[in-house]
């Protein structure tokens, strides 16, 4: 049997389905990425579910984090977010259904049972499969009272193929596949049901997911296809399973690669939402050699015949790349806004959104803004770096000195003002810029690194920019 893949028709309806057990991870945004990026190209429906039932390990606040990731990316749903947990009936409904018509039977074998088949099984090399020994036996030969599983009744003979949009037609033999259970002995439902009836249920045409559950397809179209002869109307999704993230290196992507959760790339690393959705979409697909894509091109050029087969490479320079180019075209106040969020009462948006021009072109995350903006609001004395400090040399307190009666008389407080009286004063003092430049910007920011030292001169303002320098400026001795 096989899942046909054929033209799209009618209406395409994706779904994301996160486990709320911890954070949104790099893996799950761009998963839920293509799936909203695919169910927008077809004009048709993008749904979340939580699949929450693992009621021990499952939290609102991880709930409510996936919610504001998301939300933070621009994915926006087309309904209500689905809960799995609140529909265990319907699930327990559909295992009922095919325990009466034969599909699925009851397994009375217990705990210790299984454990002796499983050695067994291990003993011999074999695969770790349910043998089925409850598969063709009446229930009345169960002790009276016995707590049992429902399991799936599995096919046993053939093959099942399934033409997957990433992988391609991907075939497994049926007697692979063991029967595994639907329904738990205290009358709770598995992933492996509640998955299918959901998908179902919420009319889902496309699962689009990551190529570690290609397995649990061949598992879950067992349940479609005997639902299906149950009642009808059960028809077969289409699959596409995206292969996996891994690392710079090539292995397996872990924190120590950057496998953060999406709040941390916006909170303690500065990256800007688009420039993560830019990011997301280039890592494992891809349009020709264009890097950049607005969500309007993003929406009109995505198809899963962009998306590689083999592993991504989470790059984490790449990403701030990508970010500090996008940072470079975002609006000043709007980056100004975020800034002084981080900076907290003593920062000025209205100053900020002044220092944006010359800032945004230096950074390539907000946290580098931020700290690249301290200087502005920094209060005298002003606390150096060791190498700023380093600086303030002798002889270079007396160049500041020098710098200080000169700019005392500049009545003109612009960039092209001040840099033509600097500069004259170096050729007075027969100097290289630099022996003037450098303790300047030591003495001005505190730091060895900002913009240019005349737009600082200009954003600080005459008043607050002449008491740093003269704070660290010492008259030439006479003698």
């Amino acid at each position: 049997m096989a899942s046909n893949r054929g033209p799209i028709k009618g209406e395409v309806v994706t779904r994301f389905a996160p486990s709320p057990t911890g954070f949104l991870h790099i893996g799950g945004a761009r998963t839920a990425l293509f799936n909203w990026l695919f169910s927008r190209h077809y004009g048709g429906k993008s749904l979340l579910r939580i699949e929450d039932t693992d009621r021990k390990r499952s939290t609102q606040e991880a709930i409510d984090a996936i919610l504001d990731g998301l939300s933070w990316l621009g994915l926006e749903y087309d309904e209500e977010p689905f809960f799995q947990s609140q529909r265990a009936d319907r699930h327990a409904e559909v295992a009922q259904q095919l325990l009466a018509s034969g599909h699925a039977y009851r397994c009375y074998a217990t705990p210790e049972e299984l454990e002796e088949m499983r050695a067994q099984q291990r003993a011999a090399k074999q695969p770790m499969r349910y043998d089925g020994r409850w598969r063709d036996r009446d229930p009345s030969e169960a002790p009276e009272g016995a707590s049992f599983a429902v399991r799936l009744k599995t096919p046993t003979e053939g093959e099942t193929s399934i033409d997957d949009l990433v992988q391609g037609r991907v075939t497994v033999r049926n007697e692979e596949i063991d029967d595994y259970i639907i329904l738990r002995a205290d009358g709770t439902p598995t992933y492996m049901l509640a998955a299918v009836v959901d998908d179902h249920d919420m009319g889902c045409t496309h699962i689009i997911r990551g190529d570690d559950h290609l397995n649990n397809a061949f598992r879950q179209l067992p349940i479609y296809h005997a639902m299906n002869a149950i009642e009808g109307g059960w028809d077969d999704p289409t699959y596409a399973h995206i292969p996996l993230i891994h690392g710079n290196d090539g292995a397996k992507l872990s924190k120590r690669h950057g496998a953060l959760g999406v709040d941390a790339y916006r909170d303690e690393m500065g990256i800007l939402p688009e420039a993560l959705f830019n990011y997301l979409l280039r890592l494992g697909w891809g349009h020709g050699d264009k890097e950049e894509f607005t969500r309007e091109e993003a929406i009109e050029l995505f198809s899963l015949d962009g998306v590689g087969k083999s592993p991504s490479r989470f790059d984490i320079k790449k990403l701030e790349n990508f970010n500090g180019h996008y940072m470079r075209e975002a609006d000043d106040t709007r980056l100004a806004e975020i800034v002084a969020s981080r900076l907290g009462a003593e920062a000025n948006v209205d100053l900020l959104a002044k220092a944006m021009p010359v800032m945004k072109t230096r950074a390539k995350t907000i946290d580098e803004l931020v700290d690249g903006s301290r200087f502005l609001f920094a209060t005298r004395p002003l606390q150096m770096t060791e190498k700023a400090a380093k600086l303030l040399t002798d002889e270079g307190r007396q160049y500041l000195f020098a710098v200080s009666q000169r700019l005392k008389s500049e009545n003109n407080w612009t960039i092209e003002a001040l840099e033509a009286s600097t500069k004259a004063l170096a050729e007075d003092l027969e100097l290289g810029f630099g022996k003037l430049a450098q303790p300047m910007r030591a003495a001005l920011t505190g730091t060895t690194t900002s913009p240019g030292i005349f737009d600082v001169l200009v954003l600080l303002g005459r008043d607050e920019a002449l008491a740093r320098i003269d704070a660290q400026a010492v008259a030439p001795s006479r003698d």
